[in-house]
């Protein structure tokens, strides 16, 4: 892919942002095309297209649950979401800059913003102080991180497995009954 991508020259740009930006408000994790981008490209041009196809997409999740199918969308956000209607009215830069930052881009946040009160400026604004450095990031870091990964011995991974495993058995054991329904 990645060669496919770079022998299209400015298409494979224009290729990835329009996979990126109509696959992802609609399900496709868009951490797969932020990881991506680093692997594909240097890392300015890889935080470029990823800062702008996750706006396209936070857009396009956002303008679809505005304008289009508003009711439909409301009916299925989670009860859990209301309680961030009344930030969002206080203080919308900051919550729509608070919740890109710590949950980036999943296609239900595009939909609670778009059904919200929020305005759209507020929300593009916010969005873009919350993206910038996690992009950021990952565009700088990103393919460093993967080399670093993919040294790693199979111990390491066999370690990090049973960490996980053990994580996730003792959570369950001492969580309270109540929540083990």
């Amino acid at each position: 892919m990645k060669r496919s991508l770079l022998r299209l020259g400015p298409w494979g740009y224009v290729a990835y942002l329009a996979a990126y930006a109509l696959l992802q408000p609609f399900g496709v994790p868009g951490t797969i095309f932020v990881w991506a981008a680093p692997l594909i490209w240097p890392w300015p041009v890889a935080f470029a297209l990823s800062m702008t196809g996750t706006m396209a997409a936070s857009v396009i999740g956002f303008s679809f649950a505005r304008f289009i199918a508003r009711d439909w969308v409301a009916s299925k956000l989670p009860q859990r979401f209301r309680k961030y209607d009344e930030a969002l009215e206080k203080r919308g830069f900051a919550t729509v800059a608070l919740l890109r930052f710590i949950f980036w881009m999943p296609p239900l946040l595009h939909a609670f913003f778009g059904v919200s009160n929020v305005r759209f400026s507020t929300h593009f604004w916010g969005s873009i102080a919350g993206y910038v450095l996690p992009l950021l990031l990952v565009s700088y870091f990103g393919e460093r991180l993967f080399d670093w990964l993919y040294s790693l011995p199979p111990s390491a991974w066999i370690a990090a497995a049973v960490s996980i495993v053990l994580v996730v058995l003792l959570r369950w054991k001492w969580r309270p009954n109540a929540e083990r329904g």
